[in-house]
C-alpha cells in the first residue's frame, strides 16, 4: 500500500501521475479537481453558488431508534409541520424490548407515529439494520443521504453519504443546509484482485492501519478508482466502504460499473443506476495506492480498528504482539481492571471464546454465505466459544432460509439472529468476563462487547473478517487465517424478495397526516431549557483527559444506557461514567451555581468556592456582574482529542444539559464531534500543543466571549484564576456565520425556536 505524500492527477480513471505532463490537457489542479465523482456530486447538492462554501441539501434522511426521538423532539420544538425530504426511521438498535421496561417500545411507537404525522418510513425492529436497508431501498446513483449514524456510507453504490451528529438532521427538516468548506478528496487506486479467504473486512482493516495515525483522509471524501474496482462484487465493495467511517473521512464514493447495475436490478430499482467515472483528468489532493493481491487476512486487536495486524503476523509472534496490545490497552483502560490478552494463549495458539458475524459491516449475503462455505460439515464444538450470525436485514434473512444456507450454519451449532445492531454498540452478546471476541462489525473501543470496567468486568474485541471468524469457528475457537482454507466457494445467486418490506414497514409515501396523535411514553422528555451565551464565561474544568484519542463511546457510554436517549436528563448522568465517573458530579456542583444565576440568586450560596474565586476575578474585571447575561458559570472538559467513533449527538449535549458550555482540546478527532458541539452551543475551543496552563479543577475565566463570537474573533483571550490570573489563549477554529448564531442563542434550538 502506498500513500503519496502530495496530490497526483489519475489520467483516463487507470494512470497515476504526479505530473500529468500533455496528457494532462492544459488543466490546472483547480480545474483537474473539478473531475473527480465526488466534486459532481457536491456541485448538484450545493446551494450556496460558491464551491469553495458548500451549503448542501440531501436527497433522503436516515435515523434509528438511539437518535430519531431526539431530533425530532429537537425539531418540533423549532415548529416541525412535516419532513420535507424522505426521512426513514429505522429500529435496529433499542430492539430489545426488555432493557430498560417498556423505554424501547415507547420510542418504537414515537417513531411510527411520527412517521404517520409528518409523512415519514417507519421500519420496525428486526426487519433490517439501518445501513443495509438504505442500500436495499435508498441509495442512488449521484444522491446524497444524510443519516445519524456515523456509519452512513453508500459510496460503493454511487451515493455519498453522511452520518453526522442528530442536529444537522434538524436543520435539514428545517429546511435549512448541511454547511462544509469544500473537502478536500483523496484517491484510493485499487488494482489486482484479491486472493481466495480475504475480504472485505481485511481490505479495511488494511486501509485503516495505514491512513488513521496519520490523519491522512480526515474530513476528507474517499474516492475510490483504478481497475481492481471492477475485481470485486457489490457487497464486497460495501463491505469496505462502510468501515471508512472508521479513518475518519467525511464521506466516500466509489466509480460505478455493471456489477452496481445489477445490484439495482436486483433490488428492482434499475432506475437508480447511474455509472459515475472520474474525468479523462481528475486531480485529487492524496492518493492512496493498494494492490488488491497483496492484502492477507487482517485483525484489529482491542481497542481500536487501527490496531492492526495480518493473522498471519499474529500467530508467528504471538507473544510479543499480544504483550504490544496490552500495552496498548492501558491507555484505554486507565488501569481500572486487570485486563490480559496473554492468558489466551492455549497450546502456542491464540484461542478465543466468541465469534460474531453482524450488522451494517458484516452481515451481508455473500460474507454470511462464504462463511456457510467454510464451516460446512464442520462444528464449532461444545466448549466456550460460541458463533452468532446476524443477517443485515430480513430479505437475506429470507434467501439465506431459502438456498439451505441457513441451515447449513445451524447445523454447525452457530446461532443465527435476526437484523440488529446490539454486537456492535454494546447490546448483545456479551462475553464472559475476560473473554475476548473475534468480530466482522465496524468497532472494538472498550465497552463496545458489553463489559462495564467501573464494575470490574472486562471482555474485549477484536475485528476480523467473516471468512477467518468461519475459519477460526471451523477450528473451534483457534485463531485461523482463512486462507488455510482450500475448499471452493459457492457463491448462490441472490434473489431479493421485498414481501417483508411491503407487509412490515409503514411508509407514508411522503404524504403527512396532522391528525395523527403522537404516542409519548414516560421516559421522553423535553430538552431543558438553556441561556444564550453571557458575555462573560467562568469555566471549572471538571474532567481532564490525557488519551492521544477519546471516542464518544467514552463521553457517552453506549449499551443500556441507549434506552435512556430520549431522556435528555436520564442519559446524562451516565456522562463520561466509563471514562471519569466523578465527572458528573462535579459538572452538577457547578450547573447549581449557574442555576442561582438564572435565578437572580446568590452563586456563592449554591458553590461556596466561588467566593475566591470571584474576588479574584473582580480585581481585574470589576464591572463583572453576577447575572444571567453577564456572567456565565458552567463546566468545560479538557481532552488531547476527542470525539472518535459514533456520531451521537448526546456526546456534547450530555454536557451541556449539565451546564458544560465548552470543551477544550488539542484538536477534534471528527467533523460530526464538533459539529455536535456548536449545535447544542458549545464552544469548540482549541488550544496548542506544550503544557496546559490549568489543571482538572482549575477555574477559568473567558472576559467578553460573547462579543469575541461576535466579531469573528480568532484568538479568544482566557486566564487560569489562582491567586491572580494568568494569561493564555484559545482559538475557535473555522466557523460560519450560522454556527456563531447558533452558538450566541446557546443551541440549536433557541436558535430555531419560534417565540
Amino acid at each position: 500500500m502506498k500513500l503519496y505524500e502530495k496530490g497526483v492527477y489519475l489520467l483516463d480513471g487507470q494512470q497515476i501521475a504526479e505530473d500529468p505532463g500533455p496528457a494532462g490537457q492544459g488543466l490546472s489542479k483547480e480545474e483537474a479537481a473539478k473531475n473527480t465523482i465526488a466534486y459532481g456530486i457536491l456541485k448538484a447538492h450545493n446551494t450556496s453558488g460558491d464551491m469553495e462554501r458548500l451549503q448542501i441539501r440531501f436527497d433522503k434522511l436516515t435515523s434509528h431508534d438511539i437518535t430519531f426521538v431526539g431530533i425530532i423532539q429537537t425539531a418540533r420544538a423549532s415548529g416541525l409541520e412535516r419532513f420535507p425530504v424522505p426521512y426513514v426511521l429505522t429500529n435496529c438498535h433499542n430492539s430489545l424490548c426488555a432493557v430498560g421496561g417498556t423505554i424501547n417500545e415507547d420510542d418504537h411507537m414515537f417513531g411510527l407515529t411520527c412517521a404517520k404525522r409528518y409523512g415519514g418510513v417507519y421500519v420496525p425492529p428486526h426487519q433490517a439494520v439501518i445501513h443495509q436497508y438504505a442500500r436495499e431501498m435508498l441509495a442512488g446513483g449521484g444522491k446524497m443521504i444524510l443519516g445519524s449514524d456515523s456509519h452512513t456510507r453508500y459510496g460503493a453504490l454511487g451515493t455519498m453519504a453522511m452520518g453526522e451528529g442528530g442536529p444537522e438532521l434538524v436543520k435539514q427538516l428545517l429546511e435549512q443546509t448541511y454547511d462544509i468548506p469544500m473537502p478536500q478528496v483523496v484517491g484510493v487506486y485499487l488494482k489486482g484482485e484479491p486472493i481466495p479467504g480475504v475480504g472485505p473486512q481485511d481490505v479495511a482493516l488494511a486501509i485503516i492501519g495505514e491512513v488513521f495515525d496519520r490523519g491522512y483522509v480526515k474530513n476528507k471524501v474517499m474516492e475510490f478508482v483504478g481497475p481492481g474496482v471492477s475485481n470485486l462484487s457489490a457487497d464486497f465493495r460495501i463491505g469496505v466502504d462502510v468501515m471508512t467511517t472508521e479513518t475518519t473521512c467525511l464521506s466516500s464514493i466509489w466509480r460505478t460499473d455493471e456489477k452496481i447495475r445489477e445490484f439495482y436490478e436486483i433490488h428492482g430499482r434499475s432506475e437508480e443506476y447511474r455509472q459515475l467515472e472520474p474525468g479523462a483528468v481528475a486531480y485529487y489532493d492524496g492518493m492512496i495506492e493498494i494492490d488488491l493481491s497483496e492484502i492477507r487476512p487482517m485483525i484489529a486487536m482491542p481497542f481500536h480498528p487501527s490496531n492492526t495486524y495480518t493473522i498471519e503476523e499474529v500467530n508467528a509472534n504471538l507473544k510479543d504482539v499480544l504483550a504490544e496490545a496490552e500495552e496498548r490497552a492501558k491507555v484505554s483502560l486507565d488501569g481500572q481492571v486487570d485486563f490480559s490478552l496473554q492468558d489466551k494463549v492455549v497450546d502456542g495458539r491464540l484461542y478465543v471464546e466468541q465469534g460474531i458475524i453482524a450488522g451494517c459491516a458484516g452481515g451481508g449475503y455473500e460474507n454470511i454465505c462464504d462463511a456457510a462455505d467454510i464451516l460446512r460439515g464442520a462444528s464449532i464444538g461444545a466448549d466456550r466459544f460460541t458463533l452468532s450470525i446476524y443477517p443485515a436485514s430480513t430479505p437475506i434473512y429470507m434467501e439465506l432460509a431459502k438456498n439451505g444456507v441457513l441451515a447449513d450454519l445451524i447445523r454447525t451449532g452457530a446461532v443465527v439472529k435476526t437484523a440488529f445492531c446490539g454486537p456492535c454498540f454494546g447490546a448483545g452478546d456479551t462475553p464472559a468476563n475476560g473473554a475476548l471476541s473475534i468480530r466482522h462489525s465496524t468497532r472494538n473501543f472498550p465497552n463496545r462487547e458489553g463489559s462495564k470496567i467501573q464494575n470490574g468486568q472486562i471482555s474485549s474485541v477484536a475485528l476480523m473478517d467473516a471468512r477467518s471468524i468461519a475459519a477460526t469457528a471451523a477450528n473451534k475457537g483457534f485463531l485461523t487465517p482463512a486462507t488455510e482454507y482450500s475448499g471452493a466457494y459457492s457463491r448462490p445467486q441472490y434473489f431479493f424478495d421485498s414481501t417483508i418490506y411491503e407487509n412490515r414497514v409503514f411508509d407514508s409515501k411522503g404524504v403527512a397526516d396532522p391528525d395523527t396523535e403522537i404516542q409519548f411514553g414516560p421516559n421522553i422528555k423535553d430538552w431543558p431549557s438553556m441561556p444564550a451565551l453571557p458575555e462573560n464565561l467562568l469555566l471549572k474544568v471538571v474532567s481532564e483527559i490525557h488519551d492521544p484519542v477519546t471516542t464518544t463511546d467514552e463521553l457517552i457510554p453506549s449499551g443500556e444506557t441507549s434506552s435512556y436517549r430520549s431522556n435528555p436528563l436520564g442519559l446524562a448522568e451516565f456522562t463520561l461514567s466509563r471514562k471519569d465517573p466523578a465527572y458528573v458530579g462535579r459538572a452538577k456542583e457547578v450547573q447549581a451555581a449557574e442555576d442561582a444565576i438564572l435565578h437572580g440568586e446568590d452563586p456563592i450560596k449554591a458553590l461556596p468556592e466561588l467566593e475566591s474565586v470571584l474576588e479574584t476575578v473582580k480585581k481585574s474585571c470589576p464591572q463583572i456582574k453576577t447575572n444571567g447575561t453577564d456572567l456565565g458559570v458552567g463546566s468545560t472538559i479538557f481532552a488531547e482529542k476527542p470525539g472518535d467513533g459514533s456520531a451521537r449527538e448526546q456526546a456534547a449535549s450530555c454536557q451541556k444539559v449539565l451546564g458544560g458550555w465548552a470543551n477544550i482540546a488539542r484538536e477534534y478527532a471528527t467533523k460530526r464531534y464538533r459539529s455536535n458541539l456548536i449545535n447544542w452551543g458549545m464552544l469548540p475551543l482549541l488550544i496548542g500543543e506544550g503544557d496546559l496552563p490549568f489543571a482538572n479543577g482549575d477555574y477559568l475565566f473567558l472576559p467578553d466571549v460573547r462579543r469575541a463570537m461576535a466579531e469573528k474573533a480568532e484568538k479568544i483571550q482566557a486566564f487560569c484564576v489562582g491567586d491572580g490570573l494568568t494569561p493564555f489563549t484559545v482559538t475557535l477554529g473555522d466557523l460560519t456565520d450560522d454556527e456563531r448564531a447558533i452558538i450566541l442563542k446557546g443551541c440549536l434550538i433557541n436558535y430555531n425556536r419560534r417565540d
